[in-house]
């Protein structure tokens, strides 16, 4: 049972913001941010009282002899709604991660496997895109190295649109494949990995970064297999020098491929401070579903038997087909529902 004053609470909070944007006071879009995530908290919470208010009013009828019978029928049928609302109200309250609005930073490398393994990381990357296409986002490539075989060496990738975080938050960690390759001659079925790592794209209020802490290089930049190579110094590589981390980005544009490193960079270094700070809260990462672990294998693609396995809440599901052409909302609403219920668990 949700406690009355703390619905009352946010629906003041909710109504305050409504009228300072019917005045055009305050900061329009972080109040139109916050508008757009109360509302459907606030509408839960008005069905909700305002069944609570059907039931009294129903009980106090329930003297008049004329009208006890549909009393008491109304009460029945409002009470055994009850829980479902309930159960409803403690989703749309539970603590929202405060990035899963924002667009993303996608991440996608070979991991053990060889060709193979740059061969796979390739079908994630069309997988994703595949994906992002049917939600109506953008995606938009910022870094890409191909191997002679057409595999992915590297992929540093900007995903646009609302909730993109949201959605995507759970695909980092390592996706295994069991698949016969094409290059194995033996028909054998093979074993390879690519790690995925999505970051919620980071605001300048987030992140504030020294220029002295950093190192600004400009190259050339080439295309797959060393096509298309620029005939200037666009490509732009950043090394935050206190981290050690590096962003290279290699568009046509030097001006443009500075701030897509930087965006990428202040990402990365986002995505560092969140992880320190959840962390902290919790002694078991273990315990967090979509923490973002890379070093757990999180998802098996075994082509033979066309199935998909997600490791982290024992999902199977045999439709590899599907998913590979980016067919991922099922899997996608069970880790989001298992963080859900985790998330209860914790509260009750």
């Amino acid at each position: 049972m949700v406690p009355l004053d703390r619905l009352e609470q946010i629906t003041q909070r909710f109504e305050y913001i409504e009228a300072q944007m019917m005045q055009g006071g305050g900061d329009i879009a972080q109040l139109g941010r916050e508008y757009a995530e109360l509302r459907p908290v606030v509408e839960e919470i008005r069905a909700y009282r305002q069944a609570l208010a059907d039931i009294e009013g129903a009980r106090a009828m329930l003297d008049d002899p004329e009208m006890r019978d549909l009393a008491g029928a109304e009460i029945e049928e409002l009470e055994a709604r009850l829980p479902a609302m309930e159960a409803a109200l403690q989703l749309a309250l539970l603590p929202r991660d405060a990035a899963d609005n924002r667009a993303a930073i996608l991440e996608i490398r070979p991991g053990t496997g060889g060709d193979e393994a740059a061969l796979f990381a390739a079908d994630l990357m069309r997988m994703y895109q595949r994906y992002t296409e049917a939600q109506g986002w953008s995606f938009e490539v910022i870094e890409e190295q191909w191997s002679e075989l057409g595999g992915l060496r590297e992929l540093v990738a900007r995903v646009g649109g609302d909730g993109v975080f949201a959605r995507l938050k759970f695909e980092s960690g390592v996706h295994r494949v069991q698949r016969v390759p094409e290059t194995e001659s033996g028909g054998r079925i093979h074993t390879s990995a690519a790690t995925v790592a999505v970051l919620p794209e980071a605001e300048d209020v987030d992140i504030r970064i020294d220029p002295n802490d950093l190192r600004i290089d400009t190259m050339r930049s080439s295309g797959a297999g060393g096509q298309h190579v620029n005939t200037t110094d666009s490509a732009v590589r950043i090394t935050h020098i206190p981290t050690g981390l590096v962003v290279t980005s290699s568009q046509k544009s030097q001006h443009r491929n500075r701030e897509i490193a930087m965006d990428v960079l202040k990402s990365r270094l986002f995505d560092m401070e969140r992880s320190r700070v959840d962390g902290e809260r919790s002694a078991s990462r273990a315990a967090q579903v979509g923490s973002g672990d890379r070093s757990e294998r999180i998802r098996t693609y075994n082509f033979p038997q066309g199935r998909m396995t997600d490791h982290r809440i024992n999902l199977t599901l045999y439709k590899l087909d599907q998913v590979m052409q980016g067919d991922l909302d099922e899997v996608i609403d069970a880790l989001t529902a298992d963080a859900q219920a985790t998330l209860l668990a914790e509260m009750s």
